[in-house]
């Protein structure tokens, strides 16, 4: 897409070099998203799950449904939020799902806390 302007390396060390948050993003659109809005626009919220089948478990890398295979699947599930104004659509908020349970005994309906998650003193 960068006709080599921008390199695998330059993108991974641009993402590791902070936390970015959805407050992020919004400072970065914020001023875009003024100069479209408009009355008929409106917010799109959508989901989007990352399959990695091979990555071991924790609270953001777990198993989700996904609708469009009709199964469940191991991976990062992120709900996105999309400002949708004319022809355009921009990104203005994001959740990464986190799942610190990794699942409830149906007989007992006690659920089971992930070893990472429990506090020790």
């Amino acid at each position: 897409m960068m006709e080599g302007e921008v390199s695998h390396d330059q993108i991974t060390r641009l993402l590791s070099e902070q936390e970015f948050t959805s407050k992020n993003l919004w400072k970065e659109v914020k001023s875009t998203v003024r100069q479209i809005e408009c009355e008929d626009a409106c917010l799109i919220f959508d989901d989007t799950i990352q399959e990695k089948q091979w990555t071991d478990e924790n609270e953001i890398m777990c198993w989700h449904y996904d609708h469009c295979e009709g199964r469940t699947v191991k991976g990062i599930n992120v709900l996105n939020a999309l400002y949708y104004s004319g022809d355009v659509s921009i990104p203005v908020a994001f959740e990464v799902i986190r799942k610190p349970i990794l699942f409830s005994d149906i007989t007992t309906v006690k659920s089971s806390v992930p070893a990472w998650s429990l506090k020790t003193s």
